[in-house]
């Protein structure tokens, strides 16, 4: 899928529910307003997502994870591939949401949709309970209202002065155009009747919250009447009482906003989920969520799983993030950002290698094995996922992906050394084995080993190892 009709708003997700209060960033979180009791200390995060691609090779409608322990780079967990897929309904999700229950263990909610069937509508939606997030118990659809729409884009907030749970997700009332509703809940399985929680009186999808923050609380939400994410703010959880304050923020067609809270500052990010192009996830940041101004964050300082969609982002503790690993996995692949170009990843495309704009298909072009160098085993050799006989290595200088012909001179040719990136130490450059003067460096978009000099060729020969 590329885009959705500009009229139609598609849906999204998340919050952040005070969970700071554990944390020794913590901030000043009024706990009358539902933040949850404490815990041990919550250290790193966990991404739940779906997964669409240009042409459909990397579409997943599935529940899929990743964790981080800076909220910024992502690590995708069982190769990327899914972790849990509906049984009923249409048998596929978009927009996951993760919160941790006050209870202890977590609650998935996700829209009840495969695809991108705009039309179609579901008063249900997906539901399971999870301890850990490695296994998944209690599949249920609970159903919501009787109208003749959607839910899209399902989350959760503690309300306290109710003792329930609120689910708030996007349908379209008899206003003829999509509010955020609200229906109540102790167990995520028996719901209140529906009520309008949000309706500024246009098309408003994705809500998500930040409960409890100095008193107030925060929605942020894709507005029909700017084209991006924008925020209301109330002192109280009530129905109809929140009021839009904050500039709009956009990038593209942008949608899904989800904010964080960094455990280790009093910064808030703000993520956003674009549809030109599909795919591209974008973040902000603040210091103060008050003022209801955004920066840009530079694309260098993040990194979203490929393919990813509509993400929720929730703090977990270390045992829990080293449970996830051990459960599910870490990839054996490798993507290669741009320093420079940071829109940019390695990939192969006719056999030659390139930095091309993501997101593309092939996906898998832009996946690599690092392995031991093929001429000296503490170099590297960068084996092709989607070709797993090739490799790459320069010829005339130039980087191509070739097979293996079992030579000395193939061997050379495709080992390198990883040294500290010559642009920034905390990224990687690659120095050639055989011609150790010249390093991977882009020129016009295309891979050359190249003598380095200036500072323009240092940043294009300075590249990120990640996921």
């Amino acid at each position: 899928m590329s885009a959705r009709p500009r009229s139609q708003a598609m849906p999204s997700r998340r919050t952040f529910l005070g969970a700071a209060a554990a944390t020794s960033a913590a901030l000043a979180v009024d706990l009358s307003l539902g933040a949850p009791p404490a815990r041990a200390a919550d250290s790193a995060y966990v991404m739940g997502y779906f997964t669409e691609s240009p042409n459909g090779v990397g579409t997943d409608y599935g529940l899929h994870l990743a964790v981080s322990t800076d909220s910024l780079n992502w690590t995708p967990l069982n190769q990327n591939n899914p972790v849990v897929t509906p049984t009923a309904g249409a048998g596929g999700l978009r927009d996951p949401f993760i919160m941790r229950r006050r209870e202890g263990g977590f609650v998935v909610l996700a829209t009840d949709l495969k695809g991108t069937d705009w039309g179609y509508n579901s008063q249900t939606i997906h539901v399971w309970d999870s301890a850990d997030l490695r296994t998944f118990t209690n599949y249920r659809r609970p159903h919501l209202h009787d109208m003749v729409t959607h839910s899209w884009a399902p989350e959760a907030f503690w309300d306290a002065s109710r003792n329930q749970y609120g689910i708030l997700y996007s349908a379209v009332n008899s206003s003829g155009h999509n509010v955020l509703m609200v229906n109540y809940t102790g167990d995520f399985t028996t719901v209140s009747a529906p009520q309008v929680f949000f309706d500024p009186g246009y098309d408003v999808i994705d809500g998500d919250m930040a409960v409890g923050v100095n008193g107030v609380n925060y929605l942020y939400f894709k507005s029909s009447s700017t084209g991006g994410l924008v925020g209301a703010r109330s002192t109280s959880l009530n129905p109809g009482s929140f009021t839009p304050f904050s500039t709009s923020v956009a990038h593209g067609g942008t949608e899904a906003p989800t904010l964080v809270k960094s455990l280790t500052s009093a910064t808030w990010y703000l993520w956003g989920d674009t549809y030109t192009p599909n795919g591209v996830f974008y973040a902000w940041q603040t210091t103060n969520l008050a003022a209801g101004t955004w920066t840009p964050v530079d694309q260098k300082l993040y990194t979203h799983p490929v393919n990813a969609k509509h993400c929720t982002i929730a703090p977990i503790t270390a045992t829990e993030y080293d449970g996830l690993l051990a459960r599910w996995g870490a990839p054996a692949w490798n993507r290669l950002k741009s320093y420079n170009y940071p829109a940019r990843y390695v990939r192969h495309a006719d056999y030659l290698a390139r930095i091309d704009t993501y997101p593309f298909d092939p996906y898998t072009d832009s996946q690599w094995k690092l392995v031991p160098g093929l001429a000296d085993a503490s170099g590297v050799s960068f084996q092709s996922v989607s070709h797993p006989t090739r490799y790459l290595r320069h010829y005339d200088y130039q980087l191509r992906l070739d097979a293996d012909d079992g030579t000395t001179a193939f061997a050379q040719d495709a080992t390198f050394h990883r040294v500290a990136g010559l642009a920034d130490a905390s990224w990687s450059s690659f120095r050639s084995h055989n011609y150790p003067t010249r390093y991977i460096r882009h020129s016009g978009y295309a891979l050359r080993t190249d003598p380095v000099s200036t500072a323009t060729d240092r940043a294009d020969a300075t590249f990120s190892v990640g996921h």
